[in-house]
């Protein structure tokens, strides 16, 4: 998709690239490439709320949040920086890249979407393989992330992201020997979002209890 951007226009259609503050240098590396190579697109970068470094993120929510609570630390680092970068940019509709090949819950995916929230989401490389992917960036000359070359097909987080082997689903490599294949995203955003809320009141409460002790 990022292809279809011209080198000479503006793009209609602003990029949104969500900093969870756990990405692989290879992917920070990824935006600035893409930021040179397409140098009149609007790239929209949002971090967790009130925390803009890993430090700061552990300082506010603890060491490894997501060994000890992933659904939590999936909707801080995640879904609500997406669903703030929707509400300020008045988004409609997002396109993704999302195929069936990823296997998981994507197995079954259509092309057309509309969330619980309304929001519509457009997936036009859903029947798409990954060899088709990546013979379309080799000729089109795409940016791409450059732990692709290492045996990743799926990269999120480093600490929940490894190589996949011959014969697995492009998405084994994603939180490797569990039963989850989603990061929250594309999941129940509302249900995500009162579960999360639940968890903060009950981390205030007990940090309450703590200082009262």
């Amino acid at each position: 998709m990022l292809s279809r951007i011209s080198s000479s226009d503006r793009h209609p259609v602003p990029l949104i690239f969500i900093d969870t503050l756990h990405h692989f240098p290879e992917t920070l590396s990824l935006l600035e490439r893409v930021r040179q190579r397409y140098p009149t697109a609007e790239i929209n970068v949002f971090y967790p709320e009130e925390t803009s470094t890993a430090s700061a993120f552990a300082l506010k929510h603890g060491q490894e949040l997501w060994k000890h609570n992933e659904s939590f630390y999936d909707y801080l680092v995640k879904v609500e920086p997406a669903r703030r970068a929707y509400n300020q940019l008045n988004v409609k509709a997002v396109l993704t890249g999302r195929r069936k090949s990823q296997g998981g819950a994507r197995g079954s995916l259509n092309v057309l979407e509309i969330d619980e929230t309304g929001l519509i989401k457009v997936n036009p490389l859903a029947n798409w393989s990954f060899k088709q992917v990546e013979a379309y960036i080799r000729e089109h000359n795409v940016p791409y992330n450059e732990l692709l070359d290492r045996g990743y097909r799926s990269v999120g987080d480093w600490h929940s992201t490894v190589p996949v082997k011959e014969g697995e689903d492009e998405r084994a490599g994603r939180w490797k020997g569990t039963q989850k294949t989603e990061c929250g995203l594309h999941e129940d955003y509302l249900a995500m979002r009162i579960k999360a809320k639940l968890e903060a009141a009950q981390k205030a409460n007990a940090s309450a209890e703590l200082v009262e002790a």
